[in-house]
């Protein structure tokens, strides 16, 4: 299976989990701009006024997993969700939370809230 695939399959199981504990989804795979300043989210999602954006790893080990969400990442992350907020006016009284959902092999998984 190609990384494509295995991507977008850890970010569905995220997506399950996430909306089996409450979350609605909002947006996939949300992108702003072109190249390497542009922005990316996997996944947004909102649970009462608290709007998360969520980051999806999917590594051989959870200290892999973990450590892929780094500076440059996180500045990404942000650069999205400050553009999406700007675009949908309708989320700008909620509250920002930036989690990470980490899997890996065989079929383990964390939901880490409050990451950055």
């Amino acid at each position: 299976m190609n990384s494509c695939r295995v991507g977008h399959l850890a970010e569905s199981v995220a997506r399950f989990v996430l909306l089996l504990k409450g979350y609605r989804l909002v947006a996939r795979n949300y992108v702003t701009g072109r190249g390497t300043a542009a922005g990316e989210v996997d996944l947004i999602v909102r649970r009462g006024r608290t709007l998360v954006f969520v980051e999806v790893k999917k590594r051989r080990t959870f200290e892999t997993a973990a450590y892929a969400v780094g500076p440059n990442q996180q500045r990404r992350i942000r650069r999205a969700a400050e553009s999406f907020v700007a675009r949908h006016p309708r989320y700008d009284g909620c509250d920002i939370r930036f989690d990470a959902f980490l899997l890996w092999p065989p079929c383990f998984f964390v939901h880490l809230k409050r990451v950055f």
